[in-house]
């Protein structure tokens, strides 16, 4: 009979690399171990590693157990965890992931009176994850997930909390700067600052100048808001962002915000949660709060 022990046994020890360093891990000694490992075997039936010296490789069946280990066991982890803090009295925490860079100056927002609606739950943000955003939600490393580019996955759900435009950010003095929308010509002679994801995730590129065989002069990659809005105010560059990020910069700095094409390119922030997790209130409560169209047009006028 397969056990939880078992998977715990597989993941340690393609993490550790050896019996020796994995039983160190397990608080076991490597006899112990080697018994262990010995017994599984045989009660499934099949070899989970072939020995090579003193290394372990995994068999086919190995990578199996490595995969069911990799999506039971933080769960198992999850859980236990969450019982502890309902244990203390406490209601838990809220881990956030982030799967949009200039996101996060809206989340913070969010955050903000969300922790003063409930003072017993803390908030964690995380913005790297092994396996990408979706992964973090199904492994448990998450419980919401901030993208704008939802996929539908059984067992998850998204909802759009947040309409807005992206559009492309110029210093006050561009030429662009009078002009009544840009086209990916103009783009094609610009320097483009973005966030280091990749081309195939990044707006500017997938709804305008990839289907317009454009490309701009010069691609930038810069990692903070902040810096990148620096260096287009001034005249190192242009950058796309959400129009209301734009205009709460242009009140302090040079640039000025323009359209995308005559039509403009229309987003939503989304938030992925587990269909799991529905009957938890200080979830639910997060995702309304961050819904709420009068408190976010108050943000945006903030």
């Amino acid at each position: 009979m397969l056990e939880r022990a078992h998977l715990m046994v597989v993941r340690e020890v393609e993490r550790q690399g050896s019996l020796t360093a994995a039983a160190d891990v397990l608080n076991l000694t490597q006899s112990a171990l080697s018994h262990t490992v010995k017994k599984m075997e045989q009660q499934l039936g099949t070899q989970v590693w072939t020995r090579e010296g003193r290394s372990m490789r995994l068999t086919q069946a190995g990578q199996y157990l490595l995969g069911l280990a990799n999506r039971l066991l933080p769960q198992f982890e999850h859980a236990e965890a969450r019982m502890r803090q309902y244990a203390r009295g406490e209601r838990g925490t809220l881990r956030i992931g982030m799967e949009c860079h200039p996101c996060y100056q809206w989340l913070l927002k969010v955050v903000a009176p969300y922790l003063a609606r409930w003072p017993d739950v803390d908030v964690d943000v995380k913005q790297r994850f092994q396996f990408g955003g979706i992964g973090a939600l199904f492994g448990y490393d998450i419980d919401v997930l901030v993208t704008p580019d939802p996929l539908t996955k059984p067992g998850l759900r998204f909802e759009p909390v947040f309409d807005y435009e992206q559009v492309l950010v110029v210093p006050e003095g561009h030429a662009l700067a009078h002009v009544p929308h840009v086209t990916p010509e103009q783009i094609a002679q610009e320097v483009l600052i973005t966030y280091p994801v990749e081309t195939d995730r990044l707006d500017i590129y997938t709804q305008f100048l990839t289907p317009a065989n454009a490309v701009p002069r010069r691609h930038k990659v810069i990692e903070t808001t902040d810096i990148m809005l620096q260096m287009v105010a001034s005249g190192r560059g242009v950058a796309a962002l959400p129009r209301w990020l734009a205009e709460e910069y242009a009140d302090w700095m040079p640039i000025v915000a323009k359209k995308l094409g005559k039509k403009g390119i229309a987003k939503q922030i989304f938030l992925g949660t587990r269909e799991a997790d529905d009957a938890i209130d200080y979830l639910s409560a997060f995702i309304a709060l961050a819904r709420d169209a009068d408190w976010a047009q108050a943000r945006i006028r903030a």
